[in-house]
Order: C-alpha cells, then structure tokens, then sequence
C-alpha cells in the first residue's frame, strides 16, 4: 500500500520543491583538518548500524499508546474535554497523537538528508564534507527507520508540520554556507535530539525505546558537528553578520518551539482547537516538556557565540534560558552510552538464549 493511501489529510502527489542558492565549494587542499572534527568523521563511520538488522521488528506496540508513555504525559486529562470522550475516542485520540509524533520525526528525518547532503556541496572545508557525507548516510537510515516504524506497527501518517517546513525551507533557501548548519545542525537537530531523549526515557515499549536508542547515538555527533564547525567561523564574523544569524535563531526557535504542540491532531478530529491549545499552553507536563525541549539547543547557541541579548531575551520568554547552563558534552555521552547499553543488553539476551538451546539439546541428547 503507498504512503499516500494512509495519510490522515491528502497531500500532494507531487514533490515539495524547495529551490536553492548558492554554491557547490570545491578544496584543492587534501592534507589538513581539524582534528576534533577528522575524530568525529572517523567516530562517524565506525558507528554504522542497519536499521533492518539492528532492531527488533518482532517487538509489538500498542496502538492506541505508541510509545507506552504515562496518562499525565496527556495534557488534556482532568479537562473537562477529556472527561466527556468514549474511550473508544481516547483511543482514538492515542492513535492519532502517535502517528501525529512520529511522522512529524519522519518528516524531520528527510529534512537532515536534505540539508546534510547540501552541506557537503556548500561547506568549504573537506574535514566538514567528509563528517556531513556520514550524517547523510545516518539521516537515510532514519528516514528508513520511522518510515517502517510507522507503517508497519501504526498504518498512519500526518503531514509535515509547517512550522517545521518554514525553517527547513529558510535553511535550504539562503546562500550563505553556514545556515543550513545553523538551521539543521543546532535548531532541528537540536530539537529533535531532546525530543527522541525525552521519549526514550519516557517510554515504556521496548521497541520505541531501542529505536530511539539507536538514533540518538547518531543525533548526539551531528549537533556536535553544527558546533565545531560555525564555533570557529563566527567567532570571526562582523557585528551586522552575527546579528543576521541571532535574528535567524530567534525565529527558528520560535517556530521550533511551537512545533511539538500537536495542533493538527485536534483539527484533524474536530476538537475544539483553541481550548485544548489553551489546556496545552497551561498544562505543567508542557512547561516542564518545552523546557527539556531546549535542553541541547540553548548550549549549543551559547557556545557557537550566538549569545546576543535578542537571543537571551527569546529564551528568557519562553522560560528555557537556565538551560544555558548544562553541560552539552555530558549530555551528549550520555546519548552515546545508553544506546551501547542497548546494545550490551540485546547481546546478553542473545548468548542467554543460545545458551538455553545449547542446554535443552543436551538435556534431549542424555534422555
């Protein structure tokens, strides 16, 4: 069955074509780079992983609660539009957040491959063409991750969030090198980084939990990419230039920030949008989930030398700034730990059960 067939609202047969300027850079100089970014591409190509053989497809999820997250993760319970629903509408209701979120991870997905595979035409140094010709390569496999995660285990799609389609169209449009880098590698990759760990670690299902494991692992070198490679350059630019990139920043997490409020799934089932909006922007699970939202991406601007007061006053209004103060490479080591725990524990399971087959064959053979 085609993807378009399972879409919750028809979208265009058609590609969404976003046109592009600037210039493909080429390098004659062969023999130097950065050493903490050649240790990046190398770290690159070492953690290569197949989607197809790497997870558990076999693993069931439940579809009217994906990723087996708790009722108060919902911020419409205890509303007085929640307590008048059938369960048949609450499941329902599971079903459509659940594709909703994850066709909003897919979208994003094919976003990065786009952008990574810009940037290793726009960049001008080979070190940085070497790192984003991996990150295109971890960016298929996702694309071809939550593309079977959502066919198979939900049979659902939403179309792109247009919040997201601005800033990635904003990011592909402009000329400048470094703004697909400043889009993509700080903003949605940023985003989505804390977006998969808050999931994650929330999730009860397995499956959802390993998946996003495994993506992390790759989510966590590519913002540190964003980060070597523009904290260097823009430590060198004019004050008009970096008040363009502050300005791009302040707009981007705007837009990023209302992204994962989950508007359409209330459209899509004829709810009253502007109250349950209204039950979303009071909810504390929202507070406390935009502000972990923000938890990579306030660092990172911080450390690449973005830290204007524009920018410092946009965070102070959406109540994220003391997430300047985290320590990103702690954070990203954690990425990167959990999902070889992941795959400590999946390697265990697996000696346990030969192990099993070993002992039933000679308890078989003595009888």
């Amino acid at each position: 069955m085609s993807s378009y067939d399972l879409y919750t609202t028809p979208v265009p047969t058609e590609t969404w074509n976003v046109p592009m300027s600037g210039e493909a850079r080429f390098t004659w100089e062969y023999d130097e780079g950065r050493d903490r970014l050649l240790s990046l591409y190398q770290k690159g190509k070492d953690k290569q992983w197949d989607a197809t053989k790497r997870i558990d497809w076999d693993l069931e999820v439940d579809p009217v609660n994906v990723a087996g997250l708790p009722d108060n993760f919902n911020p419409l319970i205890g509303s007085d539009i929640w307590d008048k629903m059938s369960q048949k509408e609450r499941d329902e209701f599971g079903r459509h957040q659940g594709s909703w979120l994850f066709s909003q991870f897919l979208h994003g997905e094919q976003g990065a491959l786009n952008v990574s595979a810009r940037i290793v035409q726009s960049v001008p140094d080979l070190d940085s063409k070497f790192y984003a010709a991996t990150q295109t390569m971890d960016e298929a496999r996702h694309v071809e991750l939550y593309t079977k995660f959502l066919h198979e285990k939900i049979g659902m799609y939403y179309p792109i969030n247009q919040d997201l389609a601005k800033l990635l169209a904003e990011s592909l449009e402009d000329s400048r090198w470094d703004l697909p880098y400043l889009g993509m590698q700080v903003l949605i990759e940023g985003l989505a980084l804390a977006a998969f760990g808050l999931y994650r670690d929330m999730s009860t299902n397995p499956l959802v939990k390993q998946l996003l494991a495994y993506v992390m692992q790759d989510e966590a070198r590519h913002v540190a990419f964003g980060r070597l490679a523009l904290k260097d350059y823009y430590a060198e630019l004019t004050e008009k230039e970096r008040a363009e990139r502050e300005e791009f920043v302040v707009e981007g997490c705007y837009l990023m920030r209302d992204r994962f409020k989950g508007r359409e799934v209330f459209e899509q089932m004829n709810m009253p949008v502007d109250k349950c909006m209204e039950y979303v922007d009071n909810s504390d699970m929202y507070t406390l989930y935009q502000s972990l939202l923000f938890s990579r991406i306030v660092p990172c601007v911080r450390d690449v030398g973005l830290w204007g007061d524009k920018v410092k006053a946009a965070y102070a209004d959406m109540g994220v700034l003391d997430n300047a103060k985290a320590d990103l490479e702690a954070l990203m080591r954690q990425d990167e730990e959990i999902a070889e725990k992941v795959d400590e524990e999946k390697y265990a399971a697996e000696l346990a059960a030969r192990k099993t087959e070993v002992d039933d064959a000679i308890a078989l053979g003595a009888e």
